[in-house]
């Protein structure tokens, strides 16, 4: 068999693979169509519940059967990402709107998750069915196969309400995201109806009837002043806030409480269990000491975080702090993405309406075609009937002359041949007779009951009804006013049974400002155990427990208003406030030093902690283990930066020795066992970003191993292959020599 290479640019191959699956990602998964404001899981979900009857005045069915189903006909990409869909349309603290009914354990505001799915139940919401699902029978949106083309699907759910702003959105694509906040469904409707009443409506004026979001979990909206921008451009970032009370002590005895009883939107989930450890942190250390208690009485009645306080606490104070220092108040970033006539777009509040609008025209246009064409139909049957009733005796007739239904069914039409009449005027009349195909066929399945009476009186009802129907549906199709008006009385029907008051305030509020206490300078002392546990505490401890410091890795007095400088093996130096390490008493454990600087202890070693300012004048010794050595000015360190360069390093340098420069003399020491001893003088000086000078020439594989700072004569000795030796048998060189071996004895 004859085979086809063809050649292709790899790059060329590769960007168009990856066009292709961005673009599917992009418009198959992970963004909401404008017109439904649903994700395809999503929608494929309801479709599925539509499908199983899971009506809200029927009972649940298994979770597991809804993901089953899904997932099987239309949305073959795992069961988790369905079940997750599911559990997330079910949670009211998620969704302004739920739009399937929970049964079971669906999860909490505290980040718990949902039981699995064959532990769980659900059916859809009455909002679901009436509002979303509405009318599907009535060809008013398209279907396209299924992935399998064993099944039909809808290309978009018609329906009737703006879900894209009631519900929002969030989504990850390739290159992109949307966050689109929710909003109360009662004001969002009420702006529809502005819009229709007047397109040209400024942003400004909708925003006097919807002010802003409103989010589920409640909450404070705090810069209400950026809410025209970002709903004119369609991104922004909105400040939230929770709402906090403060509950006063009925008695004497009693403890003022602050209660949180709202959080912010993006505080759902493990945001709840940080904000708590957060606090407890601030009054560990001291910077809320007011905080004596924290608990977290929430249940399903409501959010209720508690927070107890000493008397005359100055309460502003603390919430600004918690607003400031935790996610108390935090930002929700306003991208207002979604996919329009296939592409990723992004929409501002009116483009949105004309988009909602444009929508609801079309399916209420191919609605009310279809139901015309209905009534159209019923009308040509009832028609029949009625004219049948005045002639009932010669239908009997022509049956009962008929020798099949087909001759029956033709001699109404007007082809009376072949039926026997037992009157001769009979046959002229029946070839008078021009029922159509349809009619002649009800004609002949009337039951002799309908015959009756108050039958005939409610066929003729019927009829005029239909009339009726016929004459409204027209005028509805034919008049764009009247289509319009017809969308408005079907909204304020949503909003009378829907509706609910708002639960975000929106408002505008300063933003928190941390008011700092003037701090009174005065000495501490800073220890650091060997396990990298740090802490402050007083400076009396110096003199009168000297003996217990000798048990920790680092211990010097420094100033509270200072900052402690760490220096690493990769000439790293962090940097730490000395107010940022917890006040503790000497037996207390502090804290881990990777929990308040950037510092990581899996990653890098520290080689010298120092404190920042405190020797001015005064310079550092940096020695590196390709022998390079240099002085720098402690005031080069001087930065508010909590971390940054050292020093400058070469490729497969570190830092060995890094210290204040204060004795006469150096003396180096490699692995391989050379020494070398110089006046201090000859070390010289330079910048951070230096890499310094050669203290030492070492031989090829040997690396700088120790530095030692001495004074001439000091009788000073060092262990090195378990044998002692005296330094002062080094005698004095020059920096940059190769130094000499010693003989061990």
């Amino acid at each position: 068999m004859d085979t086809k290479i063809i050649h292709t640019d790899y790059s060329e191959c590769m960007r168009q693979s990856y066009l292709n699956y961005s673009m599917s990602v992009i418009t198959a998964r992970a963004l909401p169509d404008i017109r439904d404001g649903l994700k395809p899981v999503q929608r494929r979900t309801l479709y599925a519940m539509h499908e199983l009857g899971l009506s809200y005045n029927k009972p649940h069915r298994k979770c597991a059967r809804i993901v089953g189903d899904t997932m099987g006909k239309y949305h073959p990409h795992g069961d988790s990402s369905i079940y997750e869909s599911l559990v997330v349309m079910s949670q009211d603290f998620k969704k302004n709107e739920p739009l399937a009914e929970p049964h079971g354990n669906f999860g909490s505001i505290e980040g718990d998750g949902a039981a699995a799915m064959r532990y769980t139940e659900a059916r859809l919401k009455k909002l679901t069915e009436m509002v979303y699902l509405a009318d599907l029978e009535k060809n008013v949106v398209d279907f396209a196969p299924n992935f399998d083309e064993t099944e039909k699907e809808p290309v978009v759910l018609p329906v009737r309400i703006p879900n894209i702003l009631v519900n929002g959105a969030e989504g990850i694509a390739v290159g992109m995201t949307t966050n689109i906040p929710s909003h109360n469904l009662r004001e969002v409707l009420e702006c529809v109806k502005a819009y229709i009443d007047n397109p040209d409506i400024t942003t400004q004026e909708l925003l006097q009837i919807m002010p802003g979001p409103d989010f589920s979990t409640g909450g404070i909206v705090a810069n209400q002043e950026d809410m025209q921008e970002i709903y004119e451009n369609g991104t922004g970032k909105i400040r939230l806030r929770g709402k906090v009370v403060l509950e006063e002590g009925r008695r004497k005895t009693d403890k003022d409480k602050l209660v949180i009883t709202e959080i912010p939107y993006t505080m759902i989930g493990d945001g709840i269990r940080r904000f708590l450890s957060d606090t407890a942190q601030l009054a560990e250390s001291k910077k809320l000491p007011e905080i004596t208690d924290i608990s977290n009485e929430s249940s399903k009645e409501g959010i209720r975080i508690v927070l107890e306080l000493k008397k005359g606490t100055d309460v502003e104070r603390v919430k600004n702090i918690l607003f400031k220092r935790t996610r108390l108040e935090d930002t929700f970033s306003v991208n207002m993405i979604a996919i329009s006539d296939g592409r990723p777009t992004l929409f501002s509040l009116k483009s949105i309406l004309k988009h909602y609008l444009d929508f609801q025209v079309e399916i209420n246009e191919r609605k009310y075609t279809w139901m015309l064409a209905e009534e159209q139909k019923k009308r040509e049957v009832q028609e029949g009937l009625i004219r049948a009733v005045d002639i009932i005796d010669l239908i009997i007739e022509i049956i009962r002359g008929s020798k099949t239904q087909a001759q029956a069914r033709a001699c109404l039409m007007g082809d009376p041949s072949g039926v026997t009449f037992r009157h001769r005027e009979s046959a002229a009349e029946a070839a008078k007779l021009n029922f159509t195909q349809v009619q002649a066929q009800a004609i002949l399945d009337l039951r002799l009951s309908r015959l009756i009476g108050l039958e005939i009186a409610a066929l003729n009802k019927a009829y005029k009804d239909t009339l009726s129907k016929i004459r409204k549906y027209e005028k509805i199709l034919s008049n764009r006013k009247t289509m319009l008006h017809t969308i408005k009385e079907e909204l304020k029907k949503i909003q009378e049974e829907f509706g609910h008051e708002r639960k975000t305030w929106v408002t505008s509020l300063e933003q928190a400002q941390e008011v700092k206490e003037e701090i009174k300078e005065e000495d501490v002392l800073f220890l650091m155990d060997r396990f990298g546990y740090v802490k402050v505490t007083e400076s009396s401890v110096w003199n009168r427990s000297s003996e217990q410091l000798h048990d920790f890795r680092h211990a010097f007095l420094c100033k509270n208003t200072g900052r402690i400088q760490l220096f690493t093996k990769s000439g790293r130096l962090h940097q730490i406030k000395v107010s940022d390490i917890p006040l503790q008493k000497l037996r207390e454990k502090g804290v881990p030093i990777d929990n308040i600087s950037k510092y990581d202890s899996s990653q890098d070693e520290i080689l010298f902690v120092g404190a920042c300012g405190e020797h001015p004048g005064e310079e550092l010794i940096f020695a590196t283990a390709d022998g390079l050595i240099k002085k720098t000015a402690v005031s080069e360190f001087l930065s508010s930066t909590r971390a940054m360069a050292g020093t400058k390093l070469g490729d497969g340098d570190e830092l060995v020795y890094v210290d204040y420069y204060n004795k006469k003399q150096i003396i180096l020491q490699s692995e391989k066992g050379s020494f070398l001893r110089f006046a201090a003088e000859e070390i010289g000086s330079g910048k951070k970003n230096s890499m310094g000078q050669k203290g030492i020439a070492l031989q090829e594989g040997d690396r700088l191993k120790h530095v030692w700072q001495v004074t001439p004569g000091e009788d000073t000795e060092i262990r090195v292959k378990e044998h002692q030796i005296e330094l002062k048998r080094i005698r004095l060189s020059s920096r940059g020599g190769r130094g000499i071996k010693l003989r061990l004895s």
